[in-house]
């Protein structure tokens, strides 16, 4: 069957069929086999240029985009441009009228998207065409789409269906796409300055993805992000920004966590074992002070086993009656960031299955040697000579091991914040304790803000962003943090989020920091003892006389003690306003940095769409209410 007769049964717009009539050649693998090799180039490797000749103001010249090396275990995919090695976090554009909180592209542009629209299709429709089907929200649940990628650019595809799951037309047999993903590099610099842009142009019925770049990031992964959280806000459900772990503790006690928090909250790290010391002791933390080490002994730890990394679906399909929400993967396969890898032995059963791949993977900012294998602690430089702060791998998740594969019922709901060090010498907000329990109200204040703040690896920030973090300060990631991949308006995503969250009354929901408490560098210590202690508590209930209110009520409560494996967590890193660097004096004025930031960034939902009782708990921010305010709007389930 040729590929003409192969799309037969997909019903394309009339705008989009025409350029695949027209191209020269298109192409419809019909195994993964089959993409994987043209990703490798006409000659098949070992190195190929993803380059396109432009035509620019100082005349045509050839790009090169991308370099795709030929590795034993995979592609090592590489950008000769720093700038495009991470996800530029202003990149986001609306082409049509539906509604929207984001930039629309004819604000920004000063002119409308069809001319760049047909422009796009005709240059498709002059290239050669690799198109691929693939399922938006992985195979189970997911919306049928189509993929068009000039066939020079087939290791975007590669990533993309990893990332979806393979599928073909023959299994999908006739539909109509619910989203349509459109690549079209050149256009970054013949239209966009150089930046990377992703339009998105959304009908009821269709959401089309124009990605102007070839770092997947704000595209293949995230983009297919934007077009699940508008079919949920349009169905009233949520795919949440997520990973999620069932931790078996020795005494076999099962408990499903599910982390969210803004970019570089933890999320990955949330499904990786302890870090030990090569004596077995853990170490939990360093004081930047007097760098004294604070380390435990844990015989033995929990078992970990994965169920969402990044992206975490909360179908209304998938709910029951039970109190707790149902979730699922919402990918086949993982954009798992690799930086804290920076030798071989750190994460043994990760790196085995990035080095013995069960196929080929697809590898991104990580050194490519051709024909040896690439290892995922060799980052690539970026040109200041420092490792690339982003390098990725997509992995299979049925590569990672204990991985579950059927959805499950949530026990716990954590939520991780990087924290800045905070001392009397450098006040800060860096003042969370290891383990806040918090009522639903407080729970939601939290996802509706998602601050980020003390570096991120992830995204590019704006020059606005680097001059409040750089000074200790914090910025908003939004509803959910699913904000930033989002294409609807705040308040309706805001409104969505309280109901998940209240209706979950069976829930337990917990903040956690990482990186610093206080004057302890810590990683992501914090969260891996938090979750070994939730995990050992299992069902059981929480005493009230167990907790006590946090200093600051935006923390809701802290524990009185904390026991694990019969050893005591530090009373210090339950509430550091009492650590000897940090003191009473300091944390309030950390308190006060977070309390002004929080009110600063709610008033902006105070509008007459926003649900009643969003409206009842800000208003309790805004006058400084305490913990048992919110908890007497929602009550906590311990």
């Amino acid at each position: 069957m040729d590929a003409l007769s192969a799309l037969s049964a997909v019903h394309l717009p009339p705008a989009v069929r025409a350029a695949v009539e027209s191209s020269p050649r298109v192409l419809v693998p019909q195994t993964r086999d089959e993409l994987y090799q043209l990703a490798l180039g006409p000659v098949g490797g070992p190195i190929h240029e993803v380059a396109y000749d432009v035509t620019t103001d100082e005349g045509m010249r050839r790009i090169v985009e991308a370099t795709v090396t030929r590795c034993r275990n995979g592609l090592a995919v590489n950008y000769p441009e720093d700038y495009m090695r991470r996800r530029d976090p202003d990149c986001m554009r609306i082409a049509d009228d539906l509604p929207t909180d984001k930039p629309r592209y004819r604000d920004v542009f000063g002119e409308e998207f069809a001319p760049t629209k047909a422009a796009t299709l005709d240059w498709l429709g002059e290239q050669d065409l690799v198109v691929v089907p693939f399922k938006a929200g992985g195979p189970t649940f997911g919306y049928p789409s189509v993929a068009l990628v000039p066939v020079n650019a087939a290791f975007f595809a590669v990533a993309l269906v990893d990332l979806q799951g393979w599928v073909t037309f023959d299994e999908l047999g006739e539909f109509t796409p619910r989203s349509i993903l459109y690549v079209a590099p050149p256009f970054r610099h013949t239209t966009f300055g150089g930046r990377q842009v992703v339009v998105h142009d959304r009908t009821p019925d269709l959401h089309e993805v124009f990605a102007y770049n070839l770092y997947p990031g704000p595209s293949a992964k995230k983009g297919v992000f934007s077009v699940l959280l508008d079919i949920g806000e349009q169905e009233g459900w949520i795919t949440a920004h997520a990973s999620s772990v069932r931790v078996t503790t020795p005494y076999d006690n099962e408990t499903v966590i599910m982390h969210e928090g803004a970019s570089g909250g933890g999320k990955s790290e949330m499904c990786q074992e302890f870090r030990r010391q090569d004596d077995g002791r853990i170490l939990l933390g360093t004081n930047v002070v007097t760098k004294e080490p604070y380390v435990i002994t844990l015989a033995e730890s929990s078992a970990l086993a994965p169920v969402t990394d990044d992206m975490t679906l909360c179908h209304k399909s998938l709910q029951d009656s039970d109190g707790r929400l149902v979730i699922a993967d919402a990918e086949a396969g993982w954009f798992v960031r690799v930086d804290n890898l920076r030798s071989y032995g750190e994460d043994g059963n990760f790196e085995r299955a990035c080095i013995h791949p069960d196929k080929p993977l697809v590898f991104f900012n990580i050194q490519g040697v051709p024909d040896a294998t690439a290892l995922p602690w060799e980052h690539t430089l970026d040109s200041t000579g420092k490792p690339c702060p982003n390098p990725r791998v997509v992995i299979d998740r049925s590569m990672i091991r204990g991985v579950l594969s059927e959805p499950e019922h949530v026990d716990v709901r954590t939520f991780g914040v990087r924290m800045p060090a905070c001392t009397r010498d450098k006040p800060s907000y860096g003042i969370m304790g290891v383990t806040h329990f918090v009522p639903p109200a407080l729970a939601w204040v939290w996802r509706l803000i998602a601050p980020r703040g003390d570096k991120n690896p992830s995204i590019g920030e704006s020059k606005s962003e680097n001059k409040v973090i750089k000074h200790g300060g914090m910025v908003s990631e939004g509803v959910g943090s699913y904000w930033p991949f989002s294409t609807g308006t705040k308040v309706a995503a805001a409104n969505l989020l309280l109901r998940q969250l209240v209706d979950a009354s069976r829930t337990r929901y917990v903040l956690t920091p990482n990186q610093h408490i206080g004057a302890y560098q810590v990683g992501f210590a914090a969260e891996w003892i938090t979750r070994e202690y939730l995990a050992r508590r299992g069902g059981g209930r929480m005493r009230r006389d167990q907790l006590t209110p946090a200093r600051c009520s935006l923390f809701g409560y802290t524990l009185r003690e904390m026991k694990v494996d019969g050893q005591l967590v530090r009373p210090t890193w339950l509430a550091p306003e009492m650590q000897s660097q940090v003191g009473v004096e300091a944390y309030d004025e950390g308190a006060g940095i977070i309390k002004a930031f929080f009110k600063s960034e709610l008033e902006q939902y105070l509008t007459d769409e926003l649900d009643p009782l969003g409206r009842a708990i800000i208003e309790i921010v805004l006058k400084d209410g305490s913990v048992e305010d919110y908890e007497a709007l929602t009550p906590m389930h311990i």
